[in-house]
């Protein structure tokens, strides 16, 4: 496999979570999660929002809303909030990549949108960089994240 980076992207609905699938990835390689970005589908510059999202190496997702960063399987949080009036626009994005985490098997993206009304669906992106590995090393990243899984 070249050990170039690749690019996951798509549009989930506020409230649910997507399956990152690493089962076509074989061979001796681990991923690490190298960018998580979020952005608005619809709406931008006329409506307020808080978009927040989580990408998990679990069993079940991390609440995007409340993520917890004792979690060990939490490897990615993102937000991303307008609030517009007539005299004050503001914008803020902070993102969190635990870029060390060597990824082995699937990951949950979670998303939400906590504005009241009607809220949108997320649009995501997720970069990622493969790392060789020996037999050994694989073994253990694989072990890892099935304990991180099987908790």
């Amino acid at each position: 496999m070249p050990t170039k980076e690749f690019v996951m992207r798509g549009k989930t609905a506020s409230g649910e979570y997507h399956t990152i699938n690493f089962s076509g990835f074989k061979g001796d390689y681990a991923f690490r999660l190298m960018e998580f970005e979020i952005y608005p589908s619809q709406g931008i510059g006329s409506v307020a929002y808080e978009l927040a999202a989580t990408v998990t190496a679990a069993k079940v997702f991390e609440d995007p809303e409340h993520p917890n960063y004792d979690h060990e399987g939490l490897i990615a949080t993102a937000f991303l909030a307008n609030s517009s009036t007539p005299t004050y626009t503001s914008a803020v994005l902070n993102r969190v990549v635990n870029d060390t985490f060597l990824i082995t098997q699937d990951l949950i993206l979670a998303v939400i949108d906590t504005q009241a009304g009607d809220p949108m669906s997320v649009n995501w992106q997720v970069k990622f960089k493969p790392v060789k590995m020996s037999s050994t090393e694989l073994a253990n990243a694989n072990y890892r994240q099935f304990s991180i899984f099987d908790d």
